[in-house]
């Protein structure tokens, strides 16, 4: 069930990520040129990228809709998985217990800056405390028509959100919707 409404929500969060998701991002990748996608799905938001330039090393999906995503879950990806690439980047599942560990695993355990895309209201709760020191940037999306077709967007605000492990951590930078 949606947090504000009565429809339930899609398995496994698996919601398609629209261009305009990805619009604000894209003058926050100077330096990529390659990333690792580990919740593909269909492939959209490789597509998305790919359209402006960028290079999806490797792309993983739990139950791939895509003959050429490969199958894995996600925690159990290694450095060697990543192929080389600078950055994940990902439009995650927002259930707290898998973006937590996805954090953790991909920041912590696998040393990648990591772009997750998520409902910008997380950072302003306790449950984010633990992470922040990883937050780098914080990129302003606001509201996205996740549902192809629909006439309402969703109504959570979203934010790309960087985190990097790195000692001293640095101050999170925020970039409003321009």
């Amino acid at each position: 069930m949606g947090k504000y409404s009565n429809f339930d929500r899609i398995p496994r969060d698996y919601y398609k990520t629209p261009f305009a998701a990805v619009t604000p991002l894209i003058p926050h990748l100077e330096e990529v040129q390659t990333y690792a996608e580990p919740c593909a799905g269909d492939g959209q938001l490789i597509n998305l990228l790919s359209d402006v330039g960028f290079e999806c090393a490797a792309a993983y999906d739990i139950e791939p809709q895509e003959e050429w995503i490969v199958q894995k879950d996600a925690l159990s990806l290694t450095s060697v998985d990543m192929k080389g690439a600078d950055v994940i980047i990902t439009n995650p599942p927002w259930t707290r217990q898998v973006l937590h560990a996805f954090i953790s695993h991909f920041v912590c355990e696998l040393n990648m800056p990591t772009w997750l895309l998520f409902d910008a209201g997380w950072v302003h709760t306790k449950q984010s405390i633990p992470y922040q020191p990883l937050l780098r940037r914080i990129v302003s999306v606001g509201r996205v028509k996740w549902i192809e077709g629909t006439k309402m967007t969703g109504k959570e605000d979203c934010a790309w959100h960087l985190f990097t492990y790195q000692k001293p951590p640095n101050a999170t930078k925020f970039y409003g919707r321009i």
